[in-house]
């Protein structure tokens, strides 16, 4: 029986447009994604770095380029979304524990903020018992400690967890660990697919 549901934020619920910042960066003269834009991601996004000291490794990456150019295509990947999605979270809610587990930094959360707007995203943090960002918790999936970290603080048990991600490296994580998991195709499944699926 479950009773829990751990959710990603990205093309779970927000849309991401993952081409259009590729897209942007191009036209600010890169070549290809490299070895470092890769590793000031990560550090980005576990915290290790700092806001100002990443568009400082991608302005070096990309010396013609403005820090407001580099912020414009690093958010163009934001898409939109969809309130129906936000409804069933919320109807979830009340039947199940939630949790939100994101690889993410904080400029993309930043603007996800500043683009739905407080009553928006309080309606949308308020469906979960907590909210967990990798690059304030220092963590990332899919590595076993992100896991474990949650399973720790909140007392949760994996056979009684369900836990949703559209990448299968993170799923497979979780299913190592015991959890139920629901790797979402994007493009072809929505999270208000979920009853359909069986798993609950």
């Amino acid at each position: 029986m479950i009773d829990t549901i751990i959710f990603d934020f990205g093309d779970i619920f927000i849309n991401l447009d993952k081409q259009a910042t590729i897209s942007g960066l191009q036209k600010l003269g890169m070549t290809e994604w490299n070895s470092e834009f890769d590793r000031l991601n990560l550090l980005f996004e576990t915290g290790d770095i700092s806001h100002d000291d990443f568009l400082a490794g991608f302005q070096k990456q990309l010396p013609n380029a403005s820090i407001e150019d580099i912020l414009e295509a690093w958010n163009a990947i934001l898409a939109d979304f969809p309130l129906y999605r936000l409804e069933f979270l919320q109807m979830l809610s009340k039947k199940y524990r939630l949790f939100l587990l994101s690889n993410t930094d904080s400029i993309h959360i930043e603007t996800f903020e500043t683009k739905s707007g407080i009553s928006f995203y309080s309606d949308f943090y308020q469906c979960f018992e907590k909210v967990y960002f990798s690059f304030e918790i220092g963590k990332r999936k899919p590595n076993a400690d992100v896991f474990q970290y949650l399973i720790n603080k909140h007392e949760l048990s994996p056979k009684r967890t369900l836990f949703i991600d559209d990448k299968k490296e993170n799923t497979d994580s979780a299913a190592a660990l015991g959890f139920n998991v629901w790797n979402l195709q994007v493009g072809q499944e929505d999270v208000v697919d979920l009853f359909d699926k069986k798993i609950l």
